[in-house]
């Protein structure tokens, strides 16, 4: 992230993410064992967190949402997992091993999504720095625009709500967000969840906390129904609405 944009990680943090990990199993294990334990790992499981952990040691619940293997090669097992945020991969392949009665260690892992971000859009730094190269000698950005993305793509994965011109000015010097200025919204929130409130060029103006649910939006025009936390838009680009 950059600029103003570091602001946005708190919201990728707490988002879904998708490992590729390789497990060594101590002792062979029949196929069939393997299979019924990476089932049996799938869903909401209970975990608890390693001893050198950044978390309160006791155990909570924790979403697998998917675990496929993708190869097998005597005793170590590649696959992918896709999991709840705050999911210790290393804890998981330990109580897989021991499910199976075998034991079980990570030898490596590799995080392949953070929220609305994957593995096919990663650059190395020698990209970036090719691409800057280019921009300053032929005075291109389309090189540097494949790598630096905007910052409306790291909300892709938030529930959105569109405002009106009118609403944009007020919403950039600290104002709520009453339901008047909202044009659409998705229906996927909730009341307390987090929201990324956009300009209907889809431009990113701030983020905000859901007082009402998206339903309750729909069906009241009075009140507030965003709090703004977190302004991206400069002042000065929608003209502010004097009350």
């Amino acid at each position: 992230m950059l600029a103003k944009a570091t602001r946005i990680v708190q919201t990728l943090l707490p988002a879904g993410k998708e490992y590729i990990a390789l497990m060594r199993l101590h002792h062979p294990v029949a196929k069939e064992q393997i299979i019924s334990t990476f089932k049996k790992f799938t869903g909401e499981i209970s975990q608890l967190p390693p001893v050198r952990s950044a978390v309160k040691r006791q155990f909570r619940p924790r979403n697998i949402y998917y675990m496929n293997i993708l190869e097998t090669r005597d005793m170590f097992i590649l696959f992918r997992v896709g999991c709840e945020a705050g999911t210790y991969i290393r804890k998981l392949i330990h109580d897989m091993g021991k499910d199976m009665g075998k034991g079980a260690n990570m030898v490596q892992l590799v995080r392949t999504k953070a929220g609305p971000f994957t593995d096919e859009g990663w650059h190395s730094l020698q990209d970036l720095k090719d691409a800057y190269e280019i921009y300053k000698e032929k005075n291109d950005e389309s090189h540097l625009r494949k790598i630096i993305e905007p910052c409306e793509n790291a909300v892709s994965h938030l529930p959105k709500i569109w405002v009106f011109d009118t609403a944009i000015g007020n919403l950039c010097h600290g104002a709520q967000l009453a339901p008047q200025g909202i044009s659409k919204l998705t229906d996927n929130f909730d009341r307390g969840d987090n929201v990324a409130v956009l300009s209907l060029k889809n431009e990113l103006v701030c983020l905000g906390r859901a007082i009402m649910s998206a339903k309750d939006i729909m069906n009241n025009k009075k009140g507030i129904a965003i709090i703004t936390e977190k302004v991206f838009m400069e002042r000065d680009v929608y003209p502010r609405q004097r009350q």
